[in-house]
């Protein structure tokens, strides 16, 4: 993304996004223009928003119907076969649990890519704001010096020289000259209202990015716990586990169409502002900067001309002169009115703030500093976030699409596990193939017990008492 210093060229994503059906919500065609103020463009970004809603209903739709479809056309289990084969479900579960996982990874790099351009628009704002700031201090600090510290010093050599003509005339003209740099102090552009608004705006962006950047780490944390609760209520066959992954399937899978529908529409508004930033700033700041002014820091061209440089120039020249006429009353007046030392004296020093004054001034009001500024903003903006804005459409797209097949996986395994469980209950305690009848044999106490009655009561008959013979008698 190679750009010249002075040049801003558009990502090619910000016009195709810009290229966008806009409708309001009459379904009629929008200027896709930026204009955050208007109505119709702001319900433009909400028809757009809309889309996740839109496709929240169709996944809900679709997966109920293959639920039932499920619950209808479930085949019962053959009698034969002890455990249903879950091979094809746990397939498919592997496979939406990788592309949540690969979806996940997306969005922790569309999130990342995100914060950091923001981080860099406000970051950026801040060093503007900064900048007018201190323009904004040195107007007032020099124009303070001039109209009160000078005209005070002139008050009282204007009393101190009363007797002298030729020292009143060189005060007229001092005069004369600190009211022209008031004038052109005073002519320089109003930047405190462009400053406040320069703060408050990074703040505001400040605040939402922070809660947005946590938003979707905690929704891709959710993901992660799902697909890791998945495997292990697939190894556990754990009936309680599998509906509470569903309960939360079903809440992720709602805030990933809301996401996509929220992130289509802050990338769409956010690229219809990069295709054209110049003509937006130009049309906000009208009401305190003049189109020149305006035009000259937004473009820095080295055709366009300074519009302040008449005023600093003639401001600069108006002290010089001045401190040439406190120089030659320093060398002559000293000697007929000492007194008058300390007043010439404060005023040369306070000429020379204000001339040092001047000079940053000169190099502050120049367009390269707040020209860059601008340019790093817009790089932040309309490349990294909105970049990573797409990443993050695209995770929200793989993860709902995926929850909705995971959704029907789980509820099917879900079924089969019921299924098998219902046959093993159903089979008979008695029935000497029976694992668990065997289990039971094997039960010392049962088994002696079983095993007597069973030889004594129906395999064998009760074998005749037989008594010794009686004695023979001799």
């Amino acid at each position: 993304m190679a750009t010249s210093r002075l040049d801003y060229v558009a990502p090619w994503w910000a016009y195709w996004l810009h290229n966008f059906p806009h409708f309001n919500l009459l379904f009629q065609s929008v200027d896709n223009t930026f204009k955050p103020e208007e109505g119709n463009y702001q319900q433009s970004l909400i028809f757009l928003a809309c889309v996740g809603a839109v496709g929240l209903s169709l996944s809900l739709l679709v997966t109920a119907v293959l639920l039932v479809c499920l619950c209808c056309c479930r085949r019962d289990i053959d009698e034969d076969v002890k455990r249903p084969d879950t091979c094809c479900v746990t397939g498919v579960a592997v496979i939406t649990g990788l592309i949540i996982c690969s979806a996940v990874g997306v969005g922790f790099y569309g999130n990342s890519e995100t914060n950091d351009g923001v981080h860099q628009l406000t970051y950026s704002l801040y060093n503007a704001n900064h900048t007018l700031g201190d323009i904004n201090s040195l107007v007032e600090v020099s124009v303070a010096n001039v109209e009160t510290g000078l005209k005070r010093h002139l008050e009282r050599l204007d009393e101190i020289f009363a007797t002298r003509s030729d020292y009143l005339q060189s005060l007229r003209f001092l005069g004369l000259m600190v009211n022209n740099v008031i004038r052109e102090l005073t002519a320089l552009p109003d930047i405190s209202k462009s400053n406040v608004d320069l703060a408050a705006i990074a703040e505001q962006i400040g605040f939402f990015e922070y809660y947005r950047w946590l938003a979707y780490l905690l929704l891709l944390i959710l993901d992660l716990v799902i697909c890791l609760a998945m495997g292990l209520g697939m190894a556990k066959h754990s009936h309680c586990l599998l509906i509470t992954i569903m309960g939360f399937v079903v809440l992720s899978l709602i805030l990933s169409w809301a996401s996509l529908g929220a992130g289509t529409a802050a990338a769409v508004g956010t690229s219809d502002f990069c295709v054209s930033p110049n003509k937006f700033i130009v049309n906000q700041t009208k009401d305190f900067l003049s189109a020149d002014v305006a035009h000259y820091y937004l473009f820095c061209s080295p055709n366009l001309p300074n519009p302040f440089q008449q005023s600093v120039t003639i401001c600069q020249r108006s002290l010089t002169t001045m401190q040439i006429q406190i120089q030659g009353l320093l060398q002559f007046s000293l000697l007929v009115f000492p007194t008058a030392e300390r007043d010439l004296l404060g005023i040369q020093r306070l000429l020379n703030s204000t001339e040092f004054s001047i000079h940053q001034l000169t190099a502050l009001l120049d367009c390269r500093g707040l020209h860059k500024d601008y340019l790093d903003a817009l790089m932040g903006v309309c490349y990294d976030g909105v970049e990573g804005l797409l990443y993050l459409s695209l995770f929200s797209l793989l993860a709902a699409c995926s929850l909705s097949a995971t959704l029907c996986a789980i509820f099917r395994l879900w079924t089969l596990i019921g299924s098998r469980d219902k046959e093993y209950d159903d089979i008979d305690e008695e029935d000497p193939f029976n694992p668990q009848a065997r289990q039971i044999s094997y039960n010392p106490r049962r088994s002696n017990t079983h095993s007597f009655c069973s030889y004594t009561s129906s395999n064998r008959q009760p074998r005749p008492v037989l008594h010794p013979p009686p004695p023979i008698c001799c």
